[in-house]
Order: structure tokens, then C-alpha cells, then sequence
């Protein structure tokens, strides 16, 4: 991203995006597909095959066309699974969700029946979905794909999806409440209630704040519940 010249206005951040999930971008609307997907496949271990029509970024970056024999590996680490669209899929089609840290889990990583579903799943490159991964429209600028599930029985389930759900043009794109409820899904058990609530208030009245009170646009986590290896001094990051 190009940083303004002068006098242009400040227009980057209407290139970014938000990140519903723990993942990696290019797994976003693929994990809300697969959580649309899962109630009409229902067993997944009547799944033979799962192809994502995609990319060639996301084939090649965290789908099967990276060569990475680690994004197949059930003892791979969390940040080898979060660049991996098969494992991703496998589990958000399983469980209905992505949870920033039983999805990564390594007992769930090594569930039996995840693997089976997981090494069945492949990506391949789609030039259409190349094109908008490339576009410079934001109505056509698009990070998702087409998947084809081929069942047991020879039938064959097929949906696709261009922005993730929380993308301004998605389905239920994020507004604020979404947007405090990442907050305290993610500093659960590691910021007491009062200290979310006390940040909170400060971010929500930004514009107004003293200089006293900008300085407080931290948090610090609750030594009673927070992990072990965290910092106890200078807040969490």
C-alpha cells in the first residue's frame, strides 16, 4: 500500500478489510462458506472430495498448490494451520465456527475424522477468481472461490462466495456491536471485565478525549486469570 503524496486524501484504509477470524484473509469467506455448507452436507464422512476453485494467491498460499507438505500435517503448528485452506475448511465445515484457539487446538488438529476430511480437500487456480482477486473495483475485488463437494453417493454439492460475511459488501457485514464482541471474545481470560469496559469507553469517545486520556488507550490483563507466560508489567503487548 502507497502512503499519500501531499494534499491527496488519506484513502488506505478503505483497502483493508476485517478479519471475522483468526485466519488468514484469504480463509475469511471460505470459512463462512463452509459454515453455510456444513447443514446441507451434514456427515462429513460421507464426503469423498472437496475441490476450492480459487485464486492463484490463495492456491498457492495456503491452498494445496503451495507444494507445503506441513499445511497437510496434523502436528503442524498454529501458524503453519492458519496458512493452510484445507485444514481451515476441513474444521470450520465440521464445527460450524472458527474459534481463535479450539480451532487450533492441537487435539483438534489430530481428530481422526478431521484428518480423513482434510487430506481429501485440494485447491485449484481459477483465472475468474484471479481476475477479482487482482480488480481495482471494490464491488469486483474478491478473496473467495467456488467449492465443489462430491459426496459418497456420486451427488455433488456446489457454492461459492466472493466477500466474507463481515466485508462491507458481505452478508452481514461487521458494525460496532461485531466489532466490540471480537474484543471481548479475544481478551476473555486475559482482561478483567472492568478493564475491557474502562477501554471501551475510552475508544468510544475518541474524538473527545484528553491528553491524559489518550495515554491511557491501553490495557493491562488480569493477573488472576491471564496465562502464565504473559507480561504482568507493561500490559499484553
Amino acid at each position: 500500500m502507497e502512503l499519500p503524496g501531499p494534499g491527496e486524501a488519506k484513502r488506505g484504509i478503505l483497502d483493508t478489510y476485517t478479519k471475522e477470524h483468526s485466519a488468514e484473509y484469504q480463509s475469511q469467506a471460505l470459512i463462512d462458506l463452509a459454515r453455510r455448507l456444513g447443514p446441507r452436507i451434514g456427515d462429513t464422512a460421507r464426503v469423498r472430495s472437496v475441490t476450492i476453485h480459487t485464486s492463484h494467491h490463495t492456491h498457492h498460499v495456503i491452498g494445496t498448490g503451495s507444494g507445503d507438505p506441513q499445511k497437510m500435517d496434523p502436528r503442524a503448528s498454529r501458524e503453519t494451520l492458519d496458512h493452510s485452506i484445507p485444514y481451515i475448511f476441513a474444521v470450520a465445515l465440521q464445527d460450524g465456527e472458527w474459534h481463535h484457539e479450539r480451532s487450533y487446538a492441537p487435539e483438534r488438529a489430530q481428530r481422526p475424522d478431521t484428518v480423513e476430511l482434510w487430506h481429501r480437500i485440494s485447491t485449484v487456480e481459477d483465472p475468474e477468481w484471479t481476475r477479482r482477486y487482482h480488480a481495482t473495483d471494490p464491488k469486483e475485488k474478491a478473496f473467495g472461490g467456488r467449492v465443489v463437494v462430491e459426496m459418497a453417493d456420486g451427488s455433488v454439492i456446489e457454492d461459492e462466495i466472493a466477500m466474507a460475511d463481515a466485508h462491507p459488501l458481505g452478508d452481514r457485514p461487521f458494525t460496532r456491536p461485531d466489532y466490540v464482541a471480537k474484543f471481548r471474545a479475544l481478551s476473555e481470560g486475559i482482561v478483567a471485565r472492568a478493564e475491557q469496559d474502562r477501554f471501551l469507553d475510552l475508544v468510544e469517545r475518541l474524538p473527545e478525549l484528553t491528553t491524559d486520556e489518550v495515554r491511557q488507550l491501553s490495557f493491562m490483563e488480569d493477573p488472576d486469570t491471564a496465562p502464565g507466560d504473559l507480561p504482568t508489567s507493561k500490559g499484553i503487548f
